[in-house]
């Protein structure tokens, strides 16, 4: 296997295992989307008189024959490709000949990439949005339902103010509509157009129309100048990463509460069967599995983002092969991040509060009732709350 790279000598076999890693793997998510960069840069070139009418043709039908072969799983970039890039191109110098060839002009693996991998993150960013949004609704039906039901609010693990299931569900829903606000201002990196920057310093010998392809492809903007480009690598995946993060968070604080009430203790909320699991020794018991592990894959986020900030983190300017490593937590996280929300979404309604189990401390009134006598007798706040203090003391 020929690769973009090669100029005839021999490679140690273990350098391509090595450098290639798991990299040819989890390019087969952005195939379609080379494609298409590599279809519009065809276009591009076409349209500058660098590229002949039948070669276009050829280019576009090839690669889209060969992306639709993809789609349907009946070829994999595998190692000996080495990366998702010298697969298609091989792949299409093979299906139609020399013309195969000229479609790599003016650009570079760098730009290639990048511009197939933010296409993907732009596409991937919106379906997290909206499995965030979903789950949010979920939790806005759960208000309609029981949003009624009081419920003790907790400071410090220890009843605090009355709250009710109306107060905790809404209080998640408006922070994850707040997450998916937030995932849609990682566009504000994303939308920018890397192709044409090539290596990191441009082509200048060969006339770029890189405003056309930004058009074609969408991109809000072209990214300027060509330096900035490698520059900005690991910007927009951590910010991407950092959102997750945050959703993660609050699907982990959401599980957690849900766990504390789950159990025979608290007993304030049943959870449905199909969505918990069974022990192997004890009959008695059904597990809360998906709800622990949601709290636990809030982990996997961190991680994946610390990771990639640690990948960049002192890297002189221009491409650098550690930025290949970027993928494998990016995926990581966007995979769990989508998994989890899809679960949270089917198992929330199934959720249902036990109203019969749940009791509020006496004492739970304790602040409203100081907050009364401020607002009655014109005293102060804190002497207010002393003397319903001593009245509790009694």
């Amino acid at each position: 296997m020929s690769r973009l790279w090669d100029k005839g000598a021999s490679l140690d076999e273990r350098v391509l295992r090595y450098t290639a890693g798991e990299d040819h793997a989890l390019d087969n998510r952005l195939v379609a989307y080379d494609v298409r960069a590599s279809i519009a840069h065809a276009e591009m070139l076409n349209a500058q008189g660098l590229l002949s009418a039948e070669d276009l043709s050829a280019i576009k039908r090839g690669l889209s024959e060969i992306a639709a072969g993809h789609a349907r799983g009946e070829w994999r970039v595998q190692l000996e490709h080495e990366d998702g890039q010298t697969a298609l191109e091989n792949l299409l110098v093979a299906r139609i000949g020399d013309a195969g060839k000229r479609v790599h002009l003016g650009r570079s693996r760098n730009d290639q990439v990048l511009t197939a991998l933010r296409l993907y993150l732009k596409d991937a960013v919106a379906e997290l949005e909206g499995g965030v949004t979903t789950v949010s609704k979920t939790l806005d039906d759960l208000v309609v339902r029981q949003g009624s039901i009081k419920l003790p609010g907790y400071t410090h693990m220890q009843q605090a103010m009355p709250s009710s299931v109306a107060l905790w569900a809404g209080g998640f829903a408006a922070e994850l509509r707040d997450d998916a606000e937030g995932l849609r201002h990682c566009l504000r990196r994303l939308d920018k157009n890397p192709l044409g920057s090539a290596a990191g310093y441009g082509v200048a010998s060969v006339p770029l129309d890189r405003e056309r392809t930004r058009a074609t492809l969408g991109f809000a903007d072209v990214q300027q100048p060509v330096t900035a480009v490698q520059l900005s690598r690991g910007k927009a995946e951590a910010q991407v990463l950092f959102e997750i993060a945050l959703v993660m968070q609050d699907a982990g604080r959401l599980a957690a509460d849900l766990l504390l009430f789950y159990t025979q203790e608290f007993s304030f909320v049943e959870l449905p069967d199909a969505f918990t699991t069974g022990s192997s020794i004890m009959p008695q018991k059904r597990n809360p599995d998906v709800f622990e592990l949601i709290r636990g894959r809030t982990a996997t986020a961190g991680a994946a983002l610390n990771e990639v900030l640690g990948i960049v983190a002192k890297l002189p300017s221009g491409y650098q092969r550690d930025l290949q490593l970027i993928k494998a937590p990016l995926f990581r996280a966007i995979d769990v991040c989508a998994d989890t929300l899809a679960i949270l979404a089917a198992a929330l309604p199934g959720v249902k509060f036990r109203p019969e189990n749940i009791q509020l401390d006496p004492a739970i009134h304790a602040a409203e009732a100081a907050n009364e006598l401020v607002v009655k007798e014109g005293i102060s706040f804190r002497d207010a709350y002393r003397r319903i203090a001593e009245k509790l003391k009694k």
